[in-house]
């Protein structure tokens, strides 16, 4: 009886998410269209001169055995520490250096990453969830809190285990019992929650 209740609730999510998505504009967002992953490149001298290394993640530990005395900027905010895991003298920039005169200036930079608007570290895309509704399922093909993708294991390795307790607390944060059904989806090194269905009950 339970299976047969089961298997009703997957089809009608099934029909529910067919007319969903396929009602659903693909188009994206203008904050996914003007979404960029965060990337720049530090040079060894001012006026981007000498050796570089391009960057396009946080690197908590660079290995740097030169100072860095200048950046371009071709997406995204980012924080240059003297010490490793982004300890000691920082400074945060958003736009291309030729000089990173004042606090930093010949000072070797260790650790780097992007950081957000409000100064957090903030390397989650935004989220462009399409979402289909029916009675007794939601299915979300992108899930989001804040307009970011939801990690789908808050930390370690992301597994099928953390994967499907990360979609059960998704869900249940959004009135649902909990997740029926969930997959993972890596973007730029980093495994986030896709196409988790929703349920009331019976899952």
């Amino acid at each position: 009886m339970k299976t047969a209740y089961r298997l009703s609730i997957l089809a009608a999510a099934a029909a529910s998410i067919a007319a969903g998505v396929l009602a659903t504009t693909s188009a994206q967002t203008p904050d996914e269209r003007m979404y960029r992953p965060p990337e720049a490149t530090i040079y060894r001298d001012a006026a981007y001169r000498g050796p570089a290394v391009f960057i396009g993640e946080a690197k908590p530990n660079l290995g740097l055995a030169w100072p860095v005395n200048s950046v371009r900027v071709a997406s995204g905010r980012w924080e240059l520490c003297e010490k490793t895991r982004f300890r000691g003298t920082c400074r945060t920039v958003e736009r291309d250096t030729p000089m990173l005169n004042n606090v930093l200036r010949g000072l070797t930079i260790q650790s780097i990453r992007p950081v957000g608007s409000g100064g957090g570290w903030d390397p989650a895309p935004p989220a462009n969830d399409q979402v289909a509704r029916g009675n007794f399922a939601e299915f979300h093909t992108q899930p989001a809190q804040g307009n970011r993708r939801v990690l789908a294991c808050q930390s370690g390795s992301a597994t099928a285990n953390c994967a499907a307790q990360a979609a059960d607390n998704y869900c249940r944060s959004i009135g649902w019992n909990g997740s029926a059904r969930e997959h993972m989806e890596t973007v730029s090194n980093r495994v986030y929650l896709a196409d988790v269905l929703c349920v009331r009950s019976g899952y």
